[in-house]
Parts: structure tokens; sequence; C-alpha cells
């Protein structure tokens, strides 16, 4: 049988509104030897909250949606683990819906999660809005975590796909080179938008002219990178540096580029974006720009909670920006990887590692 809030209350020799107000962090404050006397033995005693109870009290049953486009996307799970976290920490959890695309899917989910009696909607990586009727209509609060297309939306988190833009062909005009080749992703996605304003931006601080010639259109695929490449590598005053605005496209450069005969970096410098698993031991490996997939996962958590619990409307679109990680295919003489880029979020923690090990070992 679970514990009760009332055995803690006995165990502790204090009233059962102490005990409440030391486990919920209570605007009337209890002293902080029995607050650690009460958070002490509720660990001892494996103490876990009535849910069920705590949301009569609430009105609310510490549920977060999320609707997911695209759970197959290299983003959504660490976007995901990153909501998870954040809401773990605030004894919320989370139901994940995936629609893969499907607008009548999408909408149905949104639907059933209002049915469920959810608390708030995160959308991730999605580029639709019109869903969010029903939830204004429930009173039921929403975040969009990585739009993909065109807009601007009040509650949202995305990266800032400019100032990444911005971080990667300076890397390249640094290292010397005014001839710099870009390959954009697909008209009309946000991100092929912004990355370009990026690149535009360097090129205008430098007083480097820019060339429409220069500028390619990929699809984010491989092959689209390989074959922008190869055109780019036919023009009478070649590049000597490129610019893919994904880590595929970046990867197929590499290929285009090695097709022709041209050594990356000794001839052609390439710069990805997305920090991708593959950019780290491909060959040569890819100097990239780090999307901050997890971090604006927690961010997205944040919002939603700040709205449910504080009561505070987010009126502003939020960009994370990315981080500059130096590998071998720019040129550079020094790799630099920031400290994050060491830690996984697709593999379980180290800590949870050694918790498993010590109970199979005592099992």
């Amino acid at each position: 049988m679970p514990v009760t809030l009332h055995e803690l209350a006995r165990a502790a020799g204090v009233s059962v509104s102490t005990v409440s107000r030391a486990l919920n962090s209570s605007a009337h404050p209890v002293n902080e030897e029995t607050r650690k006397l009460i958070l002490d033995l509720a660990a001892k005693m494996d103490y876990r909250p009535n849910v069920a109870a705590r949301g009569l009290k609430t009105d609310r049953t510490y549920t977060i949606g999320l609707v997911v486009y695209n759970i197959a996307s290299p983003f959504t799970p660490v976007l995901i683990r990153g909501i998870q976290e954040y809401l773990k920490q605030h004894d919320y959890f989370s139901i994940i819906i995936s629609t893969d695309w499907d607008p009548d899917l999408e909408g149905e989910a949104v639907h059933q999660l209002i049915s469920r009696s959810i608390d708030g909607v995160i959308f991730v990586e999605t580029w639709r809005d019109m869903t969010n009727k029903p939830l204004d209509l429930a009173n039921k609060p929403y975040v969009y975590v990585y739009r993909l297309f065109d807009g601007e939306y009040a509650n949202s988190v995305n990266i800032d796909d400019r100032a990444g833009a911005v971080l990667a062909v300076e890397h390249l005009v640094k290292l010397g080179h005014r001839r710099i080749g870009y390959i954009n992703g697909p008209q009309g996605w946000a991100s092929s938008r912004d990355r370009l304003l990026g690149y535009k931006d360097v090129l205008e601080k430098h007083e480097i002219p820019f060339d429409p010639e220069l500028v390619q259109e990929g699809n984010w695929e491989v092959q689209s990178g390989n074959q922008a490449a190869c055109r780019l590598m036919k023009i009478g005053n070649r590049p000597t540096a490129i610019f893919a605005a994904n880590d595929l496209m970046a990867l197929g450069a590499i290929y285009g580029i090695q097709n022709t005969g041209l050594k990356v970096p000794e001839d052609v410098a390439v710069v990805g974006y997305d920090d991708q698993d593959f950019a780290g031991f491909s060959k040569p490996t890819i100097t990239t720009v780090r999307s901050p997939a997890f971090e604006m996962g927690k961010l997205a958590a944040k919002l939603i909670l700040d709205q449910l619990e504080n009561q505070i409307e987010i009126l502003d679109p939020i960009k994370v920006p990315g981080t500059l990680v130096i590998r071998e295919s720019c040129g550079s003489n020094q790799a630099t990887l920031p400290a994050e880029h060491y830690i996984s979020h697709t593999l379980p923690p180290e800590s949870l590692i050694q918790k498993w090990k010590g109970k199979n070992k005592h099992e």
C-alpha cells in the first residue's frame, strides 16, 4: 500500500498541513529543519503524492500533451527528451501523439488530448496553426517548439537560424575565404530564408559582393547537396568554400567536390548545419552549427508551465542561438567542441546506468 500524507505526518510528528506545505513549497513556508526532516522521511518511506487528489484541489491532471509532427525527424527525440526532463523535475508527465503530417490526425490529436483533460499542449516540429482553436475554446495553453515554415508565433521556441548562419559564414571569412558558395534548403521554409539572410549579412559586413550564381538550392537530402556542389565546381571562378544549410547536404557537397578530383578542405572548405551524429565521424569530419534541440525542448516545457503555474502570458517568440562546432572539413587548425557536445541525449545518463547495475547486482 502506498504511504499516505497522514502516515508521513505521523512519522514526522507534525500536522498534515505542515507536511503539505513542506512538500509543495507553499507560500506559507516551513522552517528549514522541519522541511528537511519531512523531505528525508518522504524519500525514506518512498512517499508518492496522490495525483488524483492533487488534481481535485487544483483542477489539473499534471499532464502535458505533445503533438509530434514527424517522429522520424532526427531532432524530435532530443526535443522530447528536453521537454520530458523539465516536466519530470516539476512532477508533470506527458502524452505523445505522432500525427505524421496528417492534418486530420492533427486536429483529432488535439481533441483527444482535451478529452483526457490534459493541462496544455506542446506542438513539436510543426508548421500548422489551425489546431489551436479548440485549445483556445477549452482555455488550454499551448507552445510551439521548432516551427518549420514561415511565420513567427507567440508562445514559440525556435533556433535562431540567421545567427547560426552568421557563425558559419563568418568562420569561413576568418579563414580567408571570399568566394563562398551556399547550398540552401527548399523555398518556403523559414530556416531556408533565415540562413540565406545570415549568409548575406556576413558578405555585406565584409564588403564581399553577393553573387547569385554562388547560391544553389537543395532539398535537405545528401543527393541534392552533391548535385549543388557539382554545379558550383563548374563555375569559372569557383568558390573556395561552401556553406550548406544542413549536414546532409554538406555531406553530399563533400562527395560532389571529391568526385570532381578536388579535396576537402585543401581545395574547398565545407561547413554544415545541425551537428547530426554522422558529422563527427565522416571523412573528413564536418564543421557545423549545432542545433540546441535539447535546450529548446526544456525551454518549451518551461514556457507552458509558466503559463499554468505563474499565469505568465508569453507574447514574443523566443529564438535560441546555436553553437559553432569546428572540425576537419573547414581546414581550421584547431577543433573546438562545446562541452554540451559530449552529452548524449539519446543514451541513458551514466548515473542511471550505474543505478541499474547496482539493482541488477542485488537481484
